[in-house]
């Protein structure tokens, strides 16, 4: 009952769009397919303001974007991959990775330092906006 409490705001944008949430042991889990980068992105932020940095372990926010709503970037790291984050920060875990020019699909934009992006195998998640390129047609 504390977790649903804390979270509610989470709770509730979930319930919005049938995502599920389900509580196991002391830990909050919303896991589901939202339509929009913007939604995934509005989460994000109200679970920093609920938890900034991330620390506590009680949440498991595992929400995709179902459309690809952006064109393709390029990775423009130096020579190695670029990490893809489960989260907008560094402190986040890893969740894929994109070769040095590999082209990607931008789904959304958190800011203007972390997009949202999905890798050539499917896997989405947040990368630094500094190692991306827009690629032209």
């Amino acid at each position: 009952m504390e977790l649903t409490n804390k979270y509610k705001e989470l709770i509730d944008i979930a319930k919005q769009y049938d995502i599920t949430v389900s509580e196991i042991g002391n830990v909050l889990k919303i896991d589901g397919v939202l339509p929009s980068a913007d939604i995934k992105n509005k989460m994000w932020e109200i679970y920093d303001k609920i938890d900034p940095n991330f620390r506590s372990g009680d949440l498991i926010l595992d929400v995709k974007v179902s459309a690809q709503i952006g064109g393709k970037v390029k990775v423009i790291t130096q020579s190695g991959n670029l990490n893809i984050r489960k989260g907008p920060g560094t402190d986040q875990p890893i969740v894929g990775k994109a070769a040095h020019h590999d082209i990607i699909t931008l789904v959304g934009k958190a800011n203007e330092q972390w997009w949202l992006v999905r890798d050539n195998d499917g896997e989405e998640g947040y990368a630094f906006a500094q190692y991306l390129e827009p690629v032209r047609d």
